[in-house]
C-alpha cells in the first residue's frame, strides 16, 4: 500500500468542542467544495487513534488543549468522500485562536441556532444529537 493510500484509509478526525453553550468551528483558508466552516480536524497519523488525532489537531490549529471524552461516530463524508471520525472533547487549557494561519483564517463559537448558517447542508446525525443536548444543557 502506498503512503497516500494509507493516509486516505486512516481518515480524518474532527473534534467537537463545547464551551458555555457554543461549539467551536474553524474556517479553512481553502474550502473543500461546500466545506468552509467545520470542526477542528485533520488526518489521523500512523499509530494514532481518532481521539488522539482530534486532540492533537485542535491544539495545532487553535492552541486549545482538549481531552477526548467520547467517540461520537464515523462515516464517509458525503461531500468529500473521506472517512471521518467525530470525537466530543472537553477543554483542559488555553484559549482558542487561529494558530495555524496556513490552514485557517477564522474561528467562531457557534450556538445551536447558528449552526445552519455555518453548515447549511446539516451535520452528521450523531454529532447533531450530541450538540442538541450539549448546547442546551
Amino acid at each position: 500500500m502506498t503512503q497516500q493510500a494509507a493516509e486516505e484509509r486512516a481518515g480524518v478526525a474532527a473534534a467537537i468542542v463545547v464551551r458555555e453553550g457554543r461549539v467551536l468551528m474553524v474556517r479553512r483558508r481553502v474550502s473543500e467544495g461546500q466545506l468552509s466552516w467545520q470542526f477542528p480536524a485533520g488526518k489521523i497519523e500512523t499509530g494514532e487513534s481518532p481521539e488522539e488525532a482530534a486532540v492533537r489537531e485542535t491544539a495545532e490549529e487553535t492552541g486549545l488543549g482538549v481531552a477526548a471524552v467520547k467517540l461520537l461516530g464515523e462515516r464517509v463524508h458525503p461531500k468529500t468522500g473521506r472517512l471521518m471520525s467525530y470525537t466530543a472533547c472537553e477543554i483542559v487549557s488555553g484559549t482558542a485562536e487561529v494558530v495555524d494561519t496556513d490552514e485557517l483564517d477564522a474561528l467562531a463559537w457557534v450556538t445551536l441556532a447558528e449552526i445552519p448558517e455555518y453548515v447549511p447542508y446539516g451535520l452528521f446525525e450523531p454529532v447533531q444529537a450530541y450538540l442538541d443536548i450539549a448546547l442546551t444543557a
